[in-house]
């Protein structure tokens, strides 16, 4: 089997964007560069959990989110291809998780912030709209 050669950097990117150890870097890479996935990587990963994925935007699962409301914090995880708020409900769409939680009409791309697995920090999910994380 051919090896290539990556830097550190590569390496991190490349383990961030894994949602689970079942997930390899080769599927990763070819997620990354739209291939189809092998015969091998089409099976679900060993814990049942799969990314979310919205909009072109894939979460992996455990990725964690948050956001403040009125002095309150709210939470969820992406789940089984869900994002599962703290209070247990199910959203396929960040702007529905928002409405639950607000109310009203809310883009949820900027009211919600991500913490992907491996990240120390939560960014606004409108920075990593459109990306596969």
């Amino acid at each position: 089997m051919p090896q290539i050669e990556i830097d550190f950097d590569v390496f991190k990117e490349l383990t961030n964007r894994r949602p689970t150890e079942a997930v390899t870097y080769n599927d990763v890479i070819r997620d990354l560069l739209k291939l189809p996935q092998s015969a091998k990587s089409a099976q679900p990963a060993a814990n049942g959990m799969k990314s979310w994925i919205v909009s072109e935007t894939s979460f992996p699962a455990g990725s964690e989110f948050m956001a403040d409301y009125k002095g309150k914090t709210y939470s969820g995880i992406a789940k089984d291809g869900k994002l599962v708020l703290a209070d247990g409900r199910k959203f396929s769409t960040p702007s529905a998780a928002a409405v639950h939680v607000t109310g009203s009409s809310v883009n949820g791309w900027r009211f919600w912030k991500c913490k992907l697995p491996g990240a120390t920090q939560f960014v606004l999910i409108e920075r990593l709209r459109g990306k596969t994380n």
